[in-house]
This record gives structure tokens, C-alpha cells and sequence, in this order.
């Protein structure tokens, strides 16, 4: 590829069209021309872009009176809501930035994105701050009924001011948090050429605010006039996605690609509501794609690729049929991204040949938050093709531009949509006592189940239980990036050149584990297990056997309760499904849904013992 041009979007060749502002002025623009349009939908409240816009100025206002100033950085907690929606523009409108933290996260993680973010204040929902017990100062946030109309002093936010601090897996131990500008997401989401949205569309929110794929989700939609649907249960079933995109007319989703896979996998209905379907994360399985298209094939379903720290995508591909005959591309660089694919000496490959992707162009992060020196070695400034950050990602092109991706070039990892550096959790499993050296490696039981899979090497003295050290790293690290499963194991296997075997180590995990039965299971047990089975890859025969210990984790919590509701005929929700993670306990609880059912058509029918 020596001498040519980097990879620009045809449509995209002269200049980038798109005019940088800060969010908050995109929003105002819509309240002024279009005041009654609906821009939120939470549950059974809506909010038009008059009530979004006046809402978020209120509370800005009150944010400015308790001491938030342009520059600052503020942590938000909140559950996933229309409030959410106005808080974040309500912090932008006063200049300040916005540090997202979920309420799932154990409380060390929250402190160290605290710190690492250099957040001043944490604002949110009352009940959330008390229960998280965040480090520093905090701030609950008052409802709309009780603001008073005030003028909020300042313009908003400029396109360099920073919007978002956006926390990745860091191999140092560490979360990274990376400091996305205004621009760039206004860049990204106004008037894209890559996915159709436009005012009449209806836009779905489900990820967590954490999560980079959130920023696509509310403002691809509030950028161009159109409503985001807020999906307000905290973790949606299957099931209570497609009744949210049903209820709601939505039309425009974004998918996990591992979600996407399990979704497709069950031909599910939510497809036939949806016109765009983006899918990102991970690698689009080319099955998965054709049969969506093929079952729905008005859907306009694109494969996103893009690092946070190039603004959540930088390439994007429409997929066809025809690309579902090999590995789906994942396109062209977009939106004011360049791609460029350079060798180890930092030059230009031949064209055709595989090499590193390199990301330049306006939608690039300031860089980390308060790791200066982490910065600069990944965002770099080269001396012909200016600032670049590099993706770690190896990819080729096609002769028409179109990029394959071919894997990565360190041990970073994608699981269920979560970009993952296994030394984030091998270094968190070191830490531990009883433990003297630990590895992470991905285990795939099925071609759509990919789970994190740890060995460690015990310290001297007595070995660690598996479960407990499993436990220990439930308190400091995010549910993602918690080991589906443990093993203690004397050594860990190593290449001639003394690192750690990889691929030696995925040998050793079990492709699949036999539960002995301790005891019979009951006919309503026998086909919870064998459920189970399916989803797991592995042979259920206990009733005490638990979900969690045989690497169960939230996307299989989904599966497992769609086919539940498929073969049962009972909806088991996932706070239900965690709260009894056992064969016996998912029995008792479809027996007492099926009971009530029962009484409920059958009203002279005998309850159970419990009166039910």
C-alpha cells in the first residue's frame, strides 16, 4: 500500500461535512425548531425536546448554584432512565464533563475510575450514592417539580471541551479512562451516512451508561430529531426487549455482538420490529448474519467496528448476503475517521497484505485521563499521517477499500461485547495471598459462548478454593471481567521464549464438565437441567448444581430463561434467576409460576401449601 491515499470513505474523500459543536447545542436547536417532537421515552413518561431542553437548563442551573464549573469532572450514578438523559446534558451545559459509573460495579473499581477520572463530585440518585458509599463529595440530584426556571450563564460546551470519561480494561491493573470530546461524538452521530436515522426513527437504549455503545444510542438519535426509547429494566430478557422495541415503535438498535449472535441464533421477533440492526464488539459470525437477513431482509443490519478511544466506531461495513460467504468485512473508516495499515517498522504494508491498524482523523480521544505516559505511546504522532492511535487490531484490505479484521496482535480479548486485557485480572488474581501466578485465557465451549477462563498457581501453603477466590474477585472487579471459571493448576504452560502458552492453557480447560448425580431429579428438575445443558455445553445432572459455578454468566442467564419461556411456557426474570442459581431453585420457581398460572385460570382450583 505504498503511496496511497489512507482508507477514506468515498463520500467523505474532500472534507469531513459534518460542523463540530458541543452536544448540548445540537439538542437546543431541535427544542427551538421542533419543541413538541417526542426526544425521550421512559416507561409511561415522555419528554418532547422542549421539556428535554428545559429540564436539563433547570438542572444545570442548580448544578452551577451548588459550584459546577466549566472544566470540572463529575461522576454520574444513576439507573438507566430519562433522567439519566437530562443529567448528562444538565452536567454539559454547565461545562462540565461527564465520568458515567455503573451501579453494578464493586467499589473499588467505582474508586479507582473516581481517581483515575480526577472527579471533583458525584451526583446521581439518592438511594445509589448512600448504598455505593463513593469517596468524596456527592450530590443528589432533585427531581424537575422541584427546580425553579432559571438561566443557566455560559454558551455549553465547545467541540475540544471533554464530554465523556469512558473506562476501558487496563493491563496495568487498572481501569483507563479515556476523555472523548465534544466533536467527536457530534461527528459521529449527526446526519451518519453509514446507518440510517432520521426525526421519525425511534432509537433504543439498554446498554449501560458505561458502556461506549450508550453515546451511539441517545445521541444518534437527540443529533438528528429522532427519540430514544429508554429500556429502564436493569438486566432486559430477551423477551423484554422485543415487548420495549414493540411497545414503543423502535426502529434503530444497537446489539453486543454476542447479543446480536444469541438474538439471531432464535430467529427472534425483535428483528421483525427493527429497520437498522448496528452490531459491534466482536467479530460478526457470517451464519448469524445471513440468517437475519435472509428471515428479515428489510433490515439494514451494520457491522461497527471502533476502540473508545476513537469515539465507539471508526469503520463500519453494510452487510449483504453476498459477505456472508467468507468473513464479514468490517468496512470502511467513517464519519471523519482515517484508517491506516502500517508494518512494525510504522510504514505503509503492500497492498493486500496484513498489518497493525492505525486510527487518525478528528474523532480521536484527548487520551487518558491523568496517564500521560500511557498516552502518548498509544496515541502517537506520526511524522507523515499526523496523530494516530493504534488499534493493537491486525486487518488487510480488500482492493476496494473494505477491511477484514484478522485478530489481534497482544492478548486483549473481546467477551460479550467488553474489550478485556486478561492482565487487568491476572493482575487482581496475583494480588491475592494464596495465589502466586495466575493467566487468563477465553474458553469456547460453543461457537456462540465465549467465557474467561483463569489458572493460578497456588502460593505455598494450603490451595485456594476455586470458588473463593471467585468470590474475592467479585468484590473488586466489574461482573465482565470476573473468570466464568477457575482452575489451580502446578505451572503454567510457556512458549520457547518463556511467556505464557495461550493456547496451551485453552487445552487445558475442559471442553466439557459431567456433573456427578447426588441425587434423582424430579421431572420439572430433569427439564430445567436439561436447559441448562444445552446452553452450557456440559451434562447437567444435580439439583444443587449452580449456574454461576458451571460458568454460567448473564448473556446464558438470557438464553437460559428465553428457552425456559419456550419450553415451559413460564417468563423467569434475571434478578429471580440469580437470586436461586440452582437446578432446584429455577424448578421451584417455574412450579410456582406454573401454579399460579393454573389458579389464575382455574380460580376454584386447590393452591399449593404455601397458600399460592
Amino acid at each position: 500500500m505504498t503511496n496511497r491515499k489512507p482508507l477514506l470513505d468515498d463520500r467523505k474523500e474532500t472534507a469531513v461535512t459534518v460542523a463540530r459543536t458541543g452536544l448540548p447545542a445540537l439538542v437546543a436547536r431541535h427544542a427551538e425548531h421542533t419543541p413538541h417532537a417526542l426526544a425521550v421515552a421512559d416507561g409511561d413518561t415522555t419528554l418532547t425536546y422542549a421539556q428535554l431542553a428545559g429540564a436539563a437548563r433547570r438542572l444545570a442551573a442548580h448544578l452551577h448554584e451548588q459550584g459546577v464549573r466549566p472544566g470540572d469532572f463529575v461522576a454520574l450514578l444513576m439507573p438507566r432512565s430519562a433522567r439519566t438523559v437530562v443529567a448528562q446534558l444538565a452536567l454539559w451545559w454547565t461545562g462540565a464533563a461527564c465520568v458515567p459509573l455503573d451501579p453494578a460495579h464493586p467499589g473499588p473499581r467505582t474508586a479507582a475510575m473516581l481517581e483515575d477520572s480526577g472527579a471533583t463530585l458525584t451526583v446521581g440518585d439518592s438511594k445509589l450514592l448512600e448504598a455505593a458509599g463513593t469517596p468524596g463529595a456527592t450530590l443528589a440530584l432533585p427531581g424537575d417539580e422541584q427546580l425553579a426556571d432559571a438561566e443557566m450563564p455560559g454558551d455549553g460546551p465547545g467541540p475540544d471541551d471533554t464530554a465523556f470519561v469512558m473506562f476501558t480494561s487496563g493491563s496495568t491493573g487498572r481501569p483507563k479512562g479515556v476523555a472523548i470530546h465534544h466533536g467527536a461524538i457530534a461527528e459521529l452521530v449527526t446526519d451518519p451516512d453509514y446507518v440510517t436515522v432520521t426525526a421519525r426513527d425511534r432509537v433504543l437504549l439498554h446498554s449501560p451508561a458505561t458502556f461506549d455503545g450508550s453515546t451511539f444510542e441517545v445521541w444518534s438519535a437527540l443529533a438528528n430529531g429522532a427519540a430514544v426509547v429508554v429500556c429502564t429494566t436493569e438486566r432486559p430478557s430477551f423477551e423484554d426487549l422485543a415487548k420495549e422495541v414493540e411497545r414503543h415503535g423502535v426502529t434503530v438498535a444497537f446489539f453486543t455482538t454476542a447479543l446480536f449472535h444469541q438474538l439471531a441464533a432464535r430467529r427472534s421477533r425483535v428483528f421483525s420490529l427493527l429497520r437498522t440492526v448496528v452490531v459491534g464488539g466482536e467479530a460478526m459470525a457470517a451464519q448469524h448474519a445471513r440468517a437475519v437477513l435472509r428471515a428479515f431482509p428489510w433490515v439494514e443490519l451494520v457491522n461497527g467496528y471502533g476502540p473508545t478511544e476513537a469515539t465507539t466506531f471508526a469503520t463500519t461495513h453494510r452487510v449483504t448476503d453476498a459477505d456472508c460467504d467468507g468473513p464479514v468485512p468490517i468496512g470502511r473508516p467513517m464519519a471523519g475517521a482515517t484508517a491506516h495499515i502500517l508494518d512494525e517498522a510504522f510504514l505503509p504494508v503492500t497492498d493486500g497484505a496484513q498489518g497493525e491498524l492505525w486510527i487518525g482523523g478528528s474523532r480521536l480521544a484527548h487520551g487518558y485521563t491523568r496517564q500521560p505516559e500511557l498516552t502518548a505511546e498509544r496515541f502517537v504522532d506520526h511524522p507523515t499521517l499526523g496523530r494516530l492511535y493504534r488499534t493493537g487490531d491486525l486487518v488487510s484490505a480488500r482492493p476496494d477499500g473494505v477491511l477484514d479484521f484478522h485478530g489481534r496482535t497482544d492478548d486483549q480479548v473481546k467477551v460479550r461485547g467488553f474489550r478485556i486485557e486478561p492482565g487487568e485480572i491476572e493482575h487482581a488474581l496475583r494480588e491475592q495471598p494464596d495465589v502466586d501466578d495466575a493467566a487468563v485465557t477465553v474458553r469456547r465451549p460453543t461457537p456462540d459462548d465465549a467465557r474467561l477462563a483463569a489458572f493460578v498457581v497456588a502460593a505455598p501453603g494450603p490451595v485456594p478454593r476455586p470458588d473463593a477466590l471467585l468470590g474475592r474477585l467479585t468484590a473488586l472487579l466489574p461482573a465482565h471481567l470476573v473468570p466464568a471459571e477457575l482452575t489451580v493448576v502446578d505451572r503454567l504452560p510457556l512458549t520457547t521464549s518463556g511467556k505464557v502458552d495461550r493456547r496451551a492453557l485453552a487445552d487445558l480447560a475442559t471442553a466439557a464438565e459431567t456433573i456427578g448425580a447426588a441425587e434423582p431429579l424430579t421431572p420439572l428438575q430433569q427439564a430445567v437441567a436439561e436447559v441448562w445443558s444445552r446452553s452450557l455445553g456440559c451434562e447437567v445432572t444435580r439439583p444443587d448444581a449452580d449456574f454461576l459455578d458451571l460458568g454460567g454468566h448473564s448473556l446464558l442467564a438470557l438464553v437460559v430463561a428465553e428457552e425456559l419461556r419456550e419450553d415451559l411456557g413460564v417468563e423467569l426474570s434475571l434478578p429471580d434467576f440469580f437470586t436461586a442459581p440452582t437446578v432446584a431453585g429455577h424448578a421451584a420457581l417455574v412450579e410456582r409460576a406454573l401454579l399460579a398460572a393454573h389458579t389464575d385460570l382455574h380460580p376454584d382450583a386447590p393452591k399449593d401449601t404455601d397458600g399460592h
